[in-house]
């Protein structure tokens, strides 16, 4: 599984011009047949994120691409996303599954296996774990080794792998996790498939 998500760079400044340029890396990432899109966009407002989602729900919906909103599962259900990626601020998992269609997509971020269990217990889809390598503004870096242990303890619940994943280690990380994610390296994604 291959998860983008996008780089929160849209601001209500920036927006006409910066939409257009995210919404076409979200078709190139379609071309691609990326499997999960994340719409993680926190410097604009909910309207803002609500109109962007709609867009991007139009662009993935005959495709094999689910599209997740960040933290909103009220603007992915309005908008017509797949689902919603929930942070450490968010509404928990059992409440959006408890309240939301049950084919709604749950994801939540997770910075250690006891987060990753909750998130597994509580109803959710699969969890991202990170930071596996070294990310910007991230915190220390996992490893491969901590990765690994999480992947085996939680079998066969999704751990998708996130934080400074590229080129040169996408591989590797596919021989443990259930998929990665990134922002950086899959906006050079220009309609191939990477793996």
């Amino acid at each position: 599984m291959i998860y983008l998500i996008t780089d929160g760079e849209l601001t209500v400044e920036n927006y006409a011009e910066s939409s257009r340029k995210t919404l076409e890396l979200i078709k190139r990432a379609v071309a691609a047949k990326i499997s999960l899109i994340q719409i993680r966009e926190k410097q604009i407002p909910a309207k803002s994120v609500f109109e962007f989602a709609l867009q991007a729900a139009q662009i993935t919906k005959k495709s094999k691409t689910k599209l997740l909103i960040n933290d909103r599962a009220d603007i992915a259900l309005a908008a017509n996303a797949d689902g919603v990626h929930l942070t450490a601020n968010s509404l928990s998992a059992k409440v959006i599954r408890k309240n939301f269609p049950k084919n709604f997509i749950i994801g939540v971020s997770a910075h250690s296996l006891e987060k990753a269990e909750i998130a597994k217990n509580q109803g959710a889809d699969f969890a991202t774990f990170s930071p596996i390598f070294h990310s910007p503004n991230k915190g220390k870096s996992v490893g491969l080794e901590v990765l690994r242990e999480v992947c085996k303890k939680l079998k066969p619940f999704p751990i998708i792998a996130l934080g400074g994943i590229d080129r040169t280690n996408y591989r590797e990380v596919l021989q443990i996790a259930n998929g990665f994610a990134a922002i950086r390296f899959l906006k050079e994604v220009r309609g191939e498939v990477i793996v």
